[in-house]
This record gives C-alpha cells, sequence and structure tokens, in this order.
C-alpha cells in the first residue's frame, strides 16, 4: 500500500481551505470543531517543517581574514 506523504505545500494548502470554510461560518458546530483540530495538527506539521528548513539554512559571511566561511543562519528580532 502506498504511504500518502503529506508536504508542507499540501499541509497550507489544507490549512487555507480550513480557514476559509470556517471563516465563513456555514459549517455546524460539530463540523467546525473538527476543522479546528485538524488545523490545529496542520499548523504543528507546518511548524516542525519550517523549523527543521530553518536549521538547514546557512549564510555566508566573511571572517576576520576576509575569508567566507560558512555560518549557521540566525532570524533577528526587528523589535
Amino acid at each position: 500500500m502506498a504511504e500518502n506523504k503529506v508536504t508542507f505545500e499540501s499541509a497550507l494548502s489544507r490549512l487555507e481551505e480550513i480557514v476559509r470554510a470556517m471563516e465563513s461560518g456555514s459549517a455546524p458546530l460539530d463540523s467546525s470543531l473538527a476543522l479546528f483540530e485538524e488545523g490545529i495538527g496542520l499548523v504543528k506539521f507546518c511548524t516542525k517543517e519550517l523549523d527543521a528548513a530553518e536549521q538547514k539554512v546557512k549564510i555566508l559571511q566573511k571572517d576576520e581574514n576576509g575569508d567566507f566561511v560558512e555560518a549557521p543562519f540566525s532570524v533577528k528580532s526587528a523589535e
């Protein structure tokens, strides 16, 4: 049996569908709760995927000798 591998893109697309459905307000309460639970799972999956991708991103920086070295990518807060 073939395994259905969820991708970040498909999870994000499904999450957008869920948001639209919930924003419309037309779903009954039990359906809305099921959509909410599915959405929470998708958010956790997408967050995990983004965290893994961030760990893989590297940047090139010049060291004190002017040589380029690989360094981990870090996001600096704009606060």
